[in-house]
């Protein structure tokens, strides 16, 4: 099928993408706020530890590329295979995005949560993957997303090896 491509920026769906990317970012900070001074202010963590006002502001920005990167997609869509796992891929990073907010805030599982981190940035790859096929620039939007969570990834790991 002919991917259908709209130069024209239409703002609904781009709202409706950052509200799909801002919700879920907005729920999983239900988990991880309130944990922040508590549960995760006890916890060792490695002296490239961030300080905890960065995590916020990021996280904001990159859900907002992320969400820049589903509307370019989207724009392109098509009704192939390929389209559909492209979006399948999106929808499941998404889920595993979330998910860690809550197996590593929520729940306090630190060696669960580097299991669901270690899927979320091998899933972000294939996402890359597939959202080259429909726009090189979301592509590239999500190498910031790939970046940050690779640094999560190891402080994940760290955390986990210094609490054990």
């Amino acid at each position: 099928m002919k991917a259908v491509s709209h130069n024209k920026f239409q703002f609904f769906p781009f709202i409706a993408s950052l509200v799909i990317a801002l919700g879920i970012a907005a729920v999983a900070s239900y988990f991880t706020i309130k944990e922040i001074p508590g549960w995760y202010s006890k916890l060792n963590k490695p002296s490239f530890n961030p300080p905890n006002q960065l995590f916020g502001p990021v996280w904001t920005v990159l859900y907002i590329l992320i969400a820049i990167a589903a509307y370019l997609v989207w724009k392109h869509r098509d009704n192939s295979g390929m389209y559909h796992k492209a979006r399948l891929v999106y929808f499941v990073q998404l889920l595993l995005n979330f998910s860690w907010s809550i197996v590593f805030f929520g729940q306090h599982q630190i060696f669960y949560a580097l299991i669901v981190i270690v899927l979320l940035w091998s899933c972000i790859i294939v996402n890359m993957y597939y959202f080259a096929k429909f726009s090189k620039t979301a592509c590239w939007l999500l190498l910031p997303y790939l970046f940050w969570v690779g640094f999560a990834t190891i402080l994940n790991l760290s955390i986990y090896i210094l609490n054990r």
